[in-house]
């Protein structure tokens, strides 16, 4: 029997424990918790005594996130190269291992690798870990060392990116750094053969939105003989594939200075003949789509979350509804119009009707052409659905 603290729930609070969601939160705990550390790892019983999960404590309204259902005695080394096993194997599965045409993908998806508050990106080579949760970062030895294991000559490079996604509340001082093969680490990635510079250091997330891959390769589908124009377009994924894919003309736009130069990066990978198919513009996405004129034949917009938690809903959603209504307002008769949200708690009806609305409200019609979603490599949790937290439509305009 494990000798690890235990915290006993409220009668009648085990329900979502028992259908295997992750998260216990506060209010749902009877045992005091005062004297346990932050990121110390727990087994949760029920008010009679049941076992129903280990997992890790954190102070704050999930106090739990649970990652085993089974009851062990240890959890050694030996049981995180077993975990890591799995989530690997899955990536082998999916055609993300020794795959030199996509060398970008996402090794851990949290809640949706079983393994709640570790996201682990993968680059050519280098993992990027990110913990959001204080248990995960401890254990991050025993993690880089699975990682070895498991993915052998594959894996080049460790790098920690926690410091920002940590819990402000924990009594640490965490530092970004390499775990492992510094001098191995390769700042670059491919994805369908696209090349792309990474910088994980100072970039946002791991460096690079990985779970636009699939939509990226959407895109440039619709991109050949087109003129598109890429919103909130960060490093400019979403630009290059539709160069690559024979667009006339590309514009490029985003509010950060520092994203543009990365945009300008990643085109100077690309041939040199499809440079002067693309503009770089420094400007605000929402003010800049009132005026475009009926010039653009496709528009990307991939804001950031608009909305973070349950109280900014409403307004996240009427936010989504003017910016999808001055797109259409702008495209040219039988445009495409790519859009997305990103935020957890706008759900995909939620989205869906923001975008119903924008479509009545600019006197156009639209046809749904592609519902769109996180790529495999992003699973979802059946058990958590918050783990589906991308949604997107191809829309046509006229």
């Amino acid at each position: 029997m494990s000798n690890r603290s235990q915290i006993i729930l409220k009668r009648k609070k085990d329900h979502s424990l028992l259908r295997k969601h992750p998260w216990v939160f506060s209010g749902a705990i009877h045992s005091p918790t005062d004297h346990l550390e932050e990121g110390s790892v727990v087994d949760v019983v029920n008010s009679e005594g049941l076992f129903l999960g280990t997992g890790h404590f954190q102070i704050g309204s999930i106090s739990v996130r649970v990652f085993e259902y089974d009851q062990l005695a240890d959890l050694d080394q030996a049981y995180w190269n077993e975990r890591f096993a799995r989530i690997v194997e899955l990536r082998r599965t999916l055609g993300f291992i020794d795959n030199n045409e996509t060398t970008i993908f996402r090794l851990c998806h949290a809640e949706g690798d079983g393994m709640p508050g570790l996201v682990i990106d993968m680059y050519h080579g280098t993992a990027i870990i990110q913990c959001h949760s204080i248990g995960m970062w401890l254990i991050r030895e025993q993690i880089v060392e699975a990682l070895k294991i498991n993915l052998g000559d594959q894996l080049l490079a460790v790098y920690d990116k926690s410091a920002e996604t940590l819990p402000y509340k924990a009594d640490i001082e965490p530092e970004n750094g390499y775990l492992h093969g510094e001098d191995n680490a390769i700042k670059k990635g491919f994805e369908y053969g696209i090349e792309f510079a990474i910088d994980w250091e100072t970039g946002q997330k791991t460096g690079f939105f990985i779970d636009q891959r699939e939509n990226r390769a959407l895109l440039g589908k619709f991109s050949k003989d087109k003129k598109v124009l890429n919103t909130f377009c960060y490093s400019g994924g979403f630009s290059m594939y539709a160069l690559k894919a024979g667009a006339t003309e590309v514009h490029s736009l985003d509010s950060s200075k520092k994203a543009i130069e990365l945009v300008e990066q990643n085109l100077q990978l690309l041939d040199s003949s499809l440079h002067a198919k693309h503009k770089s513009i420094v400007a605000d996405a929402v003010k800049y789509i009132r005026d475009l004129g009926d010039t653009f034949d496709v528009i990307v917009l991939d804001p950031p979350a608009f909305a973070k938690h349950v109280k900014a809903r409403h307004k996240a959603i009427q936010a989504y509804k003017r910016l999808n209504r001055r797109a259409m307002e702008q495209l040219q008769p039988g445009g495409i119009l790519f859009t997305f949200s990103c935020s957890q708690v706008v759900t995909k009806d939620l989205f869906n009707g923001a975008i119903l609305a924008a479509a009545i409200e600019a006197n156009r019609e639209v046809k749904i052409l592609h519902q769109l979603h996180q790529p495999a490599d992003h699973p979802i949790n059946i058990y958590h659905p918050e783990s589906e937290y991308l949604k997107g439509l191809v829309v046509q305009v006229n």
